[in-house]
């Protein structure tokens, strides 16, 4: 699927781009059904990484450094993770042709300062505001997480993950707060998070398939209906997350 896309684009440049904007999410198919990612569909996603690499090193996380370039690294380590589980399930990274790692992982994971517990309190900032250093309560740490969903995948264990399963209320609230809000495409990305606990046997506050069937009917775009399909899938009950 990969390769014939960026075969057949007029402009394959355009086409490697788009790999490396999608993702971690390429493998959706193969980690949530039966679909099998080819050699050909590896090398795709190996050229992307050449043509527009990832940082050589991993910046630090905020507040010591910007959260942007933190983020992006995060994605690209999930995406060159998830690229060695469904081409070679033995290799821990698929090395650049430069002998290099295509993306190391990243330290830290966004922090919830406040305690996953109490009354919701109010704020009247975005919810697609940037998140600065000092926005740890659940509202802003759930959009900071809902930017880390291409990590709500199976196999990728580590510490976005551990902090997701650590505070599944404030993502809870954060889905419900971007759905009540109409931002569609944030509560999209939290409720990723919330499917994903939920295939693994984490308690959640609520039931979150209705929340992904609304915004199924409701939402709109591809990015976001690309969420709302993974959702659904990893809160298929036949599915077996690795």
């Amino acid at each position: 699927m990969v390769a014939e896309h960026v075969e057949a684009a007029a402009d394959p440049k355009a086409a490697l781009a788009a790999v490396r904007v999608i993702g971690a999410d390429l493998f959706a198919p193969c980690l949530l059904g039966d679909a099998a990612f080819s050699p050909q569909d590896a090398a795709a996603v190996v050229q992307s990484f050449v043509v527009f690499p990832a940082a050589v090193s991993t910046p630090p996380p905020p507040p010591e450094g910007a959260a942007e370039p933190w983020l992006v690294a995060w994605r690209d380590w999930a995406t060159a993770t998830l690229l060695a589980r469904c081409t070679d399930p033995a290799a821990s990274a698929i090395p650049d042709p430069d002998g290099g790692v295509l993306a190391p992982r990243p330290t830290g994971a966004p922090a919830l300062a406040q305690p996953d517990h109490g009354p919701a309190t109010t704020t009247t900032t975005p919810a697609t505001a940037h998140v600065t250093d000092a926005d740890t309560g659940w509202q802003l740490w759930s959009v900071r997480m809902g930017q880390l969903a291409p990590l709500a995948l199976p196999g990728l264990e580590g510490p976005v993950l551990d902090a997701a399963r650590a505070a599944p209320l404030a993502l809870a609230r954060g889905a419900t707060r971007a759905a009540l809000r109409r931002d569609f495409p944030t509560a999209a990305r939290i409720a990723r998070w919330l499917a994903l606990l939920s295939a693994e046997g984490v308690p959640l506050p609520f039931d979150p398939a209705p929340l992904v069937e609304h915004l199924r009917l409701h939402g709109g775009g591809p990015r976001l209906a690309l969420d709302v399909a993974i959702a659904g899938r990893l809160l298929t009950p036949d599915l077996e997350t690795p």
